[in-house]
């Protein structure tokens, strides 16, 4: 099996890599990275996403050799020195979980959609968001934890 490098939450990763493996798969079973979570396989449910060059990306259909040197970004790699991302902290003040199985995914889709727009309307953010799926319904409290996010407000 070929060994392959990716930047992975910018560190260079070694790991052995099948011929048409999902880059899930080494994430999750190669490098340890559990946060990325399989919901579907087929790219609909939005628990897969990591960012790809700063986009949400899926990571269940993005062949592992097909990035190797591009620059990946998981759920675990948004915290630096011991803090949460300010997206990662909205999720907890909003409550914008329930089972949490979608969160890391759904974190991962706000941040590619602040990045491109830091203050969204409504609509930007139903749209950007809208392959995502929570099988809790916890929507509107995600929406919520999105709109604090990008006004950047603290915990009350």
């Amino acid at each position: 099996m070929p060994v392959i490098t990716l930047i992975v939450n910018g560190m260079e990763r070694k790991t052995e890599c099948a011929s048409g493996e999902p880059l899930l798969s080494v994430l999750r079973h190669r490098l340890g990275l559990t946060g990325t979570k399989y919901g579907c396989g087929e790219g609909q449910c939005g628990a897969c996403t990591v960012l790809l060059r700063g986009k949400a990306t899926r990571s269940c259909l993005t062949p592992a050799e097909s990035v190797v040197g591009q620059k990946i970004v998981t759920i675990e790699g948004l915290a630096a020195s011991g803090h949460l991302h300010p997206l990662q902290q909205a999720f907890l003040d909003e409550e914008a979980f329930q089972c949490g199985y979608c969160t890391s995914g759904m974190i991962m889709s706000a941040h590619s959609m602040l990045a491109a727009h830091p203050h969204p309307s409504e609509e930007e953010i139903i749209q950007s968001m809208d392959g995502n799926v929570c099988r809790c319904g916890t929507y509107p409290r995600i929406m919520a934890a999105i709109r604090r996010a990008a006004q950047g407000a603290k915990k009350p």
